[in-house]
């Protein structure tokens, strides 16, 4: 795949802005809720470069091959905690608004399981991960997780 264009380049100071409040954000949460909500809204939005990355990240810091490959099926797989299943949920709500506005069942799940506090971190990385999808999939990017790990170390430097 040939990229359309490269964000990074084309907008330099307003891309390290969005990815400084990507890390910042994901900082703020349980990295492995983070994995499990980034790998599924980039299935839902058929974003391969997150899938390929967020994948690659999510087994690194140790998680299952099993949990990974049962994510599209989460709501019928025992594999997730309540914890995880309401920030699933919300992910799913939130990715998918244009289907219609049907969250009030998601938001009473995630009320049930997280503070007040946690539902906004939560929120702004549900909408982080879309926003990344966007970008990958607007302009066909392609970066393989080695790149982004050298982009994080050189940005935290």
């Amino acid at each position: 795949m040939t990229p359309k264009l490269n964000p990074f380049a084309a907008a330099p100071e307003s891309m390290k802005k969005w990815q400084a409040a990507s890390i910042a954000i994901a900082g703020s949460l349980d990295p492995a809720l983070v994995h499990l909500v980034e790998i599924r809204a980039s299935q839902i939005n058929g974003c391969a470069n997150c899938l390929n990355m967020h994948t690659v990240f999510a087994r690194e810091k140790g998680e299952t091959e099993q949990r990974i490959n049962l994510l599209p099926a989460w709501r019928e797989a025992p594999c997730y905690s309540e914890r995880e299943r309401a920030a699933l949920a919300w992910t799913e709500a939130l990715t998918k608004l244009s289907e219609g506005h049907a969250q009030e069942s998601a938001y009473a799940a995630l009320k049930a399981q997280f503070s007040e506090e946690e539902q906004v971190k939560l929120t702004l990385m549900i909408n982080i991960i879309n926003g990344w999808n966007r970008l990958a999939v607007g302009f066909g990017l392609w970066i393989e997780p080695e790149a982004v790990k050298a982009s994080l170390k050189a940005a935290a430097a």
